[in-house]
């Protein structure tokens, strides 16, 4: 096995054969490979290994999840720092480094922590393959998380809601599909992956108010199912895009880039006769074309573009009349590139608010428990971080009673 010779005991023994299946299982159980010495194996080794399991592990639906990219985002320091460095000796001082390393780094403390705990996921497996000792992982789960006004890590502000006025002023800046991705969110309250998935095969719509069943959700793997229940307002959104095979996606970005080159075509001024023909200037291919679904980054990247037109920078920083995007950033120095690039930080928004201004709308008008159901919480705790409390009619009561 593997270029090794075994010796299982007397042949055709009981006991050889006893020796032969428990070799064989642990052999499958590694991944059909032999259990490596663990003197012998560095940091990096183990990293690989573990990447080797988690392209399996983080799959759903044949198709790899978001979070094996995280997973090779948190062992990048770890692979920098000790990737030369034995397996065995890596402990709580080593990962304190690494928690060090990040903050300088200026990342947030939550997001710290999301990376940490990987790290230590990466070591709790190892010793699980019996790749490293298992006084390993004790060690390292002695590393508390970063506590909130203990550290130096930066805090991060909470997602709040996105006010009605600032998503209207952004919706003429937005393609129509994205558009209308976008009213449709903030009517059903549903998550940005979502909205993305949805294709008319995972929509019910026998009753008055519609129900999507995403084909795959965020608490698929706790076995609870998601319901995005669709009123009247949300169904005449949707009901054109349902007119399409049942297991396309309904919002696409290949058909909202083709919609964009038409519209381009309809204002041509020029004769066809005359000038560039359609499409006679793309002479590279892109190396990105349109997919035929938008994902959460792709959908967030839209919204900040439409952010970016829809709010005109002040003073020196805002771009003149007629000037093109290319002589208006070359203009500019590289430090008011840089205030340029915080000012637009500051008032793009991102669909997660979308989500959080449905919960609080909901919750205003028919409480916490009806908000908790919408969105599909298995607790009211997590409706809490989405809904904001309403502190208007707070101080409305202690006005009356206070």
């Amino acid at each position: 096995m593997a270029g090794r010779d075994f010796y299982l005991g007397p042949w055709k023994s009981k006991a050889s054969r006893l020796e032969y299946d428990r070799l064989i299982a642990e052999w499958l159980a590694a991944g059909r490979r032999l259990p490596e010495s663990d003197q012998d194996l560095n940091t990096t080794q183990v990293i690989r290994l573990y990447l080797r399991f988690a392209k399996g592990h983080y799959q759903k639906n044949g198709q790899p999840t978001g979070e094996l990219d995280y997973v090779r985002l948190a062992l990048r320091p770890l692979r920098q720092l000790y990737g030369h460095s034995r397996a065995r000796d890596f402990g709580p001082l080593s990962l304190k480094a690494i928690q060090a390393h990040l903050v300088e780094q200026g990342l947030s403390r939550g997001g710290i922590n999301g990376r940490i705990a990987r790290i230590k996921r990466v070591f709790r497996w190892a010793v699980s393959e019996e790749l490293i000792p298992p006084s390993i992982i004790h060690g390292l789960s002695a590393v508390p998380a970063l506590k909130r006004g203990r550290s130096e890590a930066r805090e991060t502000d909470p997602v709040a809601p996105v006010v009605h006025a600032t998503v209207d002023a952004t919706l003429p800046h937005l393609s129509p599909v994205v558009a209308d991705m976008v009213r449709f969110q903030l009517l059903t309250g549903c998550r940005p992956g979502e909205v993305g998935g949805i294709r008319p095969g995972d929509i019910d719509t026998t009753r008055d108010v519609w129900e999507h069943r995403p084909a795959d959700h965020k608490t698929e793997h706790h076995g609870r199912e998601r319901v995005v229940f669709i009123g009247p307002r949300a169904q005449d959104i949707l009901r054109p895009y349902l007119l399409r095979p049942a297991d396309t996606y309904c919002f696409s970005p290949a058909e909202s880039e083709r919609a964009r080159r038409a519209a381009q075509g309809d204002r041509r001024v020029t004769p066809l006769s005359s000038g560039n023909r359609p499409g006679s200037k793309q002479t590279i291919k892109s190396r990105r074309p349109a997919g035929n679904h938008y994902s959460v980054i792709s959908y967030r990247r839209a919204i900040h573009r439409a952010c970016d037109r829809a709010f005109d920078p002040p003073g020196s920083l805002a771009r003149r009349d007629g000037e093109s995007e290319r002589k208006w950033r070359d203009r500019l120095t590289d430090a008011q590139n840089g205030e340029l690039k915080d000012w637009q930080a500051r008032q793009r928004w991102s669909p997660n608010q979308l989500r959080h201004s449905a919960a609080t709308d909901i919750r205003k008008r028919f409480g916490l428990e009806a908000a908790q159901v919408t969105l599909g919480h298995a607790t009211a705790d997590v409706t809490q971080v989405y809904a904001e409390r309403d502190y208007a009619k707070a101080a409305t009561i202690m006005r009356e009673i206070g």
